[in-house]
């Protein structure tokens, strides 16, 4: 069953078009807030986004523009009261592959959810266990390993390995960790994902070798599937 992220601030309409998905047969997800859909978008694998463009924080088409600029290419339909022709020009400029004026037709977005699911994706779903370079990772078990050595780690370790190994190579700044593996809790500081992945780093490296969670200067952090890097 395909996962759809439905990125919308308003609660009861999110709430409508999850229950009108799910009896669909899909499995949506809810985001409120454009900076948390982006790094739920980021950190996991869905088939569809419906993003609203009125919403907290990031607007709906800098979501998109962000999503493209990191080469996302899952299909984008965007949800707007806005129905200018210069705002619907935008809207596909940024990178939607749709758009959906408000107020419409349940029927109507299922047929474009349809439409955008038979479109083709680069690669293929991702596969259940995650794996780069000599690092595995069981979500279902809960189970690490760095080549035949078992990690233990906690389950905020856990949650925050599998955020770097579901895209490895590309960087997560701090406030898209927070967001995607404390659920932007607001009694938790920036500094609790270093402090984390020096957790991380000191069960997972090996003496002499450069760590495989790389810091990048000024931006967040990587995982390098790289061997010998």
């Amino acid at each position: 069953m395909m996962r759809i992220l439905v990125i919308e601030d308003e609660v009861r309409l999110a709430r409508l078009i999850s229950r009108v998905l799910k009896e669909e047969g899909y499995l949506p997800e809810t985001a409120e807030s454009g900076r948390t859909g982006l790094a739920l978008a980021l950190a996991e694998d869905f088939g569809l986004l419906i993003v609203d463009w009125m919403l907290p924080d990031l607007d709906g088409v800098e979501v998109i523009r962000r999503l493209r600029a990191a080469e996302m290419s899952v299909p984008v339909l965007m949800l707007t009261a806005r129905t200018q022709i210069e705002d619907r020009v935008e809207g596909l400029d940024a990178g939607a592959d749709d758009y959906l004026p408000k107020p419409f037709a349940f029927p109507e977005l299922l047929a474009r959810v349809r439409a955008l699911s038979r479109w083709p994706r680069d690669g293929k779903q991702s596969d259940p266990v995650l794996a780069a370079g000599d690092v595995t990772l069981d979500p279902h078990r809960h189970v690490v390993w760095r080549g035949q050595e078992r990690i233990d780690l906690s389950a905020r370790e856990f949650a925050l390995l599998a955020t770097l190994l579901r895209r490895p190579g590309q960087v997560f700044t701090r406030s898209v960790l927070l967001d995607t593996v404390w659920s932007g809790s607001a009694d938790v500081y920036t500094n609790v994902v270093d402090l984390y992945v020096s957790y991380l780093r000191k069960k997972l490296d090996r003496k002499g070798e450069p760590s495989r969670i790389r810091t990048v200067r000024g931006s967040g952090y990587t995982f390098d599937s790289r061997p010998g890097r």
